[in-house]
């Protein structure tokens, strides 16, 4: 494809450098998606070795997921004020900074620290990384092409950090699934900084909103924390509902503020946008299904089909190259096309097909005549849906708040993860105990009675998924219902000006 496509007249010529930059952009974005799974596979290793206690062995996944969670917007609004490429940058030393330090760590102190730290440098990152897309490929057919990549990784990265992280500690050693950052890091970093060229007049130089920062930052990690104290401490625990109720005031304190403030951390027209506000709500709820699935899949593949990690990872190949052939060819074949939500609603669906297959999930259950087809169905379905609504959530928005608009998009998938993994465990373990109750006085024998506790787990696994195919039915609703943009103008995108209506063509309303 040639670098410099013709423009209308008075639209800037696109950066020609921008299918380069895409390289590095997608070498970050992988990095910070497979750290999120990458290090559940090393965790067993790494707690014997610095003697971690049970108690505190979650806090390696929750130290990351509480800064990354609740600085998101934060991160979004530094890259708006810094400059993206900027952000980008300092967010790709970071990281490989706090994972050289997580892999050198010689106790959970230093461990949860690294984490924490690679959580901040990664809530920089990850906004900086979609934001530039939006304001580089402004060419509707190239943007189809960008995203399309972008969200097949987003969407298939934690799988890839499944095969990896089994590798990394099977064949080297735990601490590999940290050092094995700073490469990625390093490569991307120097990459950007050579390739990538921002377009100006972007950013928001407006004084930072303080009281906003605390306030969203706050509100997020008492969100996310109590989901995590959920999974582990159950819903009726004291903290757990103070962390909800604190989550509430401070979140419910900071839309007032955001809406009273001359120049607020998030601008509300950002959220309030029908399609925007619809997409992040369906995208929240699908990846709520998504996480609850990939931690009952390798359970299950491990616990009761006795798979190594590596194998497990291997078992994962097939949704990740549903989501590659859903996300670079479906999608962005048919998102110039086709309004956006005729493909979030049925990629939703078809990916709920593909759930309701495992729901078939018994202790002698086929790989090939159960797992696969389910596995490719939600594969295609996700990648499908996941590529229209990146590009749209980031679409149309003023370019000074691409920033903040790229951060609720990695804001509604932390919050699903940690919604998913909570909500969906909790289901399981409940249907676990009640099954294993109901049946473990008719088992006799030792082995008898170890074969009630597996199909319990199957059953547990199995009502858990139930409850996700309901939640992707109602992804889908969301999507066909609050998402209303035609299919995009194939004249460029500006990606310049003061005003939404300069940056983009104004989408057609599909009826």
């Amino acid at each position: 494809m040639s670098d410099t496509a013709t423009k209308a007249p008075g639209v800037p010529q696109a950066d020609p450098g921008r299918w380069k930059a895409l390289v590095f952009i997608a070498l970050a974005q992988l990095m910070v998606v497979l750290d999120a799974t990458i290090v559940n596979i090393a965790l067993p290793s790494a707690q014997q070795d610095l003697g971690i206690s049970d108690g505190n062995r979650q806090w390696v996944v929750t130290a990351y997921a509480l800064a990354f969670g609740g600085l998101l917007l934060f991160g979004g609004r530094i890259a708006d004020l810094w400059g993206r490429k900027r952000a980008f940058v300092v967010g790709l030393i970071g990281f490989a900074g706090a994972s050289a330090l997580g892999g050198a760590a010689t106790n959970e102190a230093m461990m949860f620290g690294a984490r924490a730290l690679q959580g901040v440098f990664g809530a920089l990152l990850a906004p900086a990384a979609l934001s530039l897309l939006a304001v580089m490929f402004t060419d509707a057919k190239e943007r189809a092409k960008a995203f399309g990549i972008y969200g097949a990784i987003a969407g298939g990265g934690g799988a890839v950090g499944l095969i990896l992280g089994g590798f990394l500690t099977e064949y080297l050693d735990w601490r590999w699934t940290f050092f094995v950052n700073i490469p990625f890091a390093i490569v991307a970093a120097v990459g950007a900084y050579l390739v990538i060229r921002e377009p100006q007049g972007g950013r928001n130089r407006s004084s930072l909103d303080i009281p906003g920062v605390i306030l969203s930052t706050l509100g997020l990690v008492a969100l996310v924390y109590g989901f995590t104290r959920a999974e582990s401490d159950g819903w009726s625990d004291g903290l757990t509902i103070g962390m909800f109720v604190a989550s509430a005031v401070l979140l419910a304190t900071f839309v007032v503020v955001e809406a009273k403030v001359k120049a607020p951390l998030l601008p509300l027209r950002v959220v309030t946008d029908r399609n925007r506000g619809g997409i992040y709500l369906s995208l929240g709820l699908a990846i709520i299904a998504m996480f609850g699935l990939f931690l009952f899949l390798t359970y299950y593949l491990q616990v009761v089909k006795g798979y190594t990690p590596v194998k497990t990872g291997f078992a994962f190949l097939p949704m990740i190259a549903g989501m590659i052939v859903g996300s670079t060819q479906i999608g962005t074949r048919l998102m110039t096309r086709v309004a956006p939500r005729l493909l979030m609603g049925p990629g939703f669906l078809v990916a709920g097909v593909g759930m309701l297959f495992l729901t078939q999930l018994e202790l002698g259950s086929s790989y090939a005549s159960l797992l696969l087809p389910g596995m490719v169905l939600l594969g295609l379905g996700m990648g499908t849906a996941f590529m229209p609504a990146m590009s749209l959530a980031t679409q149309g928005v003023e370019p000074r708040d691409a920033g903040v608009a790229s951060a609720m998009v990695n804001t509604s998938q932390q919050v699903g993860g940690a919604i998913g993994t909570a909500l969906l465990n909790t289901i399981a373990a409940s249907a676990t105990t009640s099954y294993i109750a109901d049946h473990i006085g008719n088992a006799r024998s030792r082995s008898q009675q170890q074969l009630v506790q597996l199909e319990g787990l199957v059953n547990g696994y199995t009502s858990a998924i139930w409850f996700a195919v309901g939640i992707l039915v109602v992804a889908a609703a969301i999507a066909f219902t609050f998402v209303n943009a035609g299919k995009p103008d194939m004249s460029a995108f500006t990606g310049e000006g003061a005003d939404a209506e300069d940056a983009v063509p104004v989408p057609v309303v599909a009826h």
